[in-house]
């Protein structure tokens, strides 16, 4: 195989994050030694994760095997993943906020043996829903561990306690027509029903204002898929969470809680 240079559209500061939380993990094990030091594991990972690099394009580029390659990128994912702030760490963000914005979206992933589950017939394809919450400027403020794109949105805000945390917090959230019914300080736009054909000119007004709140946190849904590895996952299913919560962990950097 031929190899060439490329990029990381990444800060130095985020190498230098996880270089040292490889380090530090590396002295706590006094493992053996590693082919590859701390700060070329670190950038191994992070193009995998930024630029949704292939493992047998990084053990090529990096002159490593792909076993070798593999080993590394899960370290790394799982490394990151015990630093991601958990929900409370979140909640209390937002707590100090106006409002936030809860969505859900579809990480899109290879065909399985076990197909049912993981495929979303709202998107058409095969996946694991993920549900972000994002502040009032649209910034990132935290996502749920991933669960088979075959499930509505709102039952994974259950499972995870998303609902019960906003309401009990008190948090004004705006969401879609799919988490109607959440209650609490949950605010879902009108929808026509049965009985109710149409709305009233008040009722549409208050949905055009309610899309231009929420549209906002579209932003935080980009930042989150703007990891190239996020395109397409083409790995077991069971590794989005742990892949998620490593990309947050490096979305908030130094500051995201350490392992208790």
């Amino acid at each position: 195989m031929l190899s060439y240079p490329s990029a990381v559209a990444l800060s130095s500061r985020t190498l230098n994050h996880l270089a040292d939380l490889i380090r530090a993990e590396r002295t706590r094990r006094r493992g053996r030694w590693r082919r590859l030091d701390a700060g070329r594991q670190a950038l191994l990972a992070l193009a995998h994760l930024r630029n949704g690099d292939t493992i047998a394009r990084l053990a090529c580029g990096f002159e490593v095997s792909v076993t070798t390659a593999w080993r590394y990128v899960r370290e790394a994912i799982d490394l990151l993943a015990t630093h991601a702030e958990d929900l409370n760490a979140a909640l209390r963000r937002i707590a100090r906020l106006a409002y936030a914005i809860l969505d859900g979206t579809l990480i899109p992933i290879d065909r399985v043996a076990d197909q049912r589950p993981y495929y979303s017939g709202k998107h058409k394809r095969h996946g694991v829903n993920v549900q972000v919450i994002a502040d009032c400027k649209g910034r990132l403020i935290g996502a749920s561990p991933a669960l088979p794109g075959a499930v509505h949105d709102l039952t994974p805000a259950r499972t995870h306690g998303l609902i019960d945390a906003l309401i009990s917090a008190n948090v004004m959230t705006f969401a879609d027509k799919a988490y109607q019914g959440a209650g609490g300080s949950i605010r879902t736009p009108f929808k026509r029903r049965r009985h109710r054909l149409r709305l009233s000119r008040r009722q549409k007004s208050v949905n055009r204002h309610h899309v231009k709140i929420r549209a906002v946190g579209e932003r935080a849904v980009a930042t989150l898929k703007g990891r190239k590895i996020l395109a397409k996952l083409r790995c077991c299913p069971r590794r989005a969470t742990a892949i998620i919560k490593a990309i947050l962990a490096l979305h908030h950097g130094p500051t995201s809680r350490n392992p208790r």
